[in-house]
């Protein structure tokens, strides 16, 4: 007999998963960093958890997905995902813009201290599942097939 599971709060994925689409394949997981204007201390209290919020509440509509995100007062990091086809520049730019207008309108203290709340420059690393090695063995073998 088989027993239907009680419903239980479970942990969001920890794990990046392969995403499919018509013509892309793939598992990219990028470490993103990018600071307020000037690099000032801003993002504390209030105006901290509201982007923090943000960023989490946007991943459906702006088609990523966010394994962990830390804001500190001068810069923030994100680790996530994007369909490469979409491009994790846009996938950034729709991130600031969003929140700049947002927590601009909520916090109108930011616009005394600093003209725009991001400055347009950004951190992207690729964060690799697979090592050198792993690779050079697959094409490799990929004569074979």
């Amino acid at each position: 007999m088989v027993t239907k599971a009680p419903s239980i709060k479970t942990k969001k994925s920890t794990e990046p998963t392969v995403l499919v689409h018509t013509n892309t394949t793939s598992k990219c997981l990028y470490h993103v960093i990018f600071t307020p204007k000037y690099r000032r201390p801003v993002l504390v209290d209030g105006i901290a958890l509201t982007l923090k919020k943000l960023i989490l509440d946007k991943q459906k509509e702006y088609g990523y997905k966010v394994f962990k995100v830390n804001v500190e007062p001068d810069h923030v990091h994100l680790i996530l995902q994007c369909d490469p086809d979409r491009g994790i520049s846009n996938v950034v730019a729709k991130i600031k813009c969003q929140s700049a207008i947002v927590m601009r309108r909520k916090f109108p203290e930011l616009k005394t201290r600093i003209p725009c709340l991001w400055t347009r420059a950004k951190y992207v690393a690729s964060i690799g599942s697979v090592d050198r090695d792993e690779i050079k063995q697959y094409i490799k073998d990929q004569k074979n097939v």
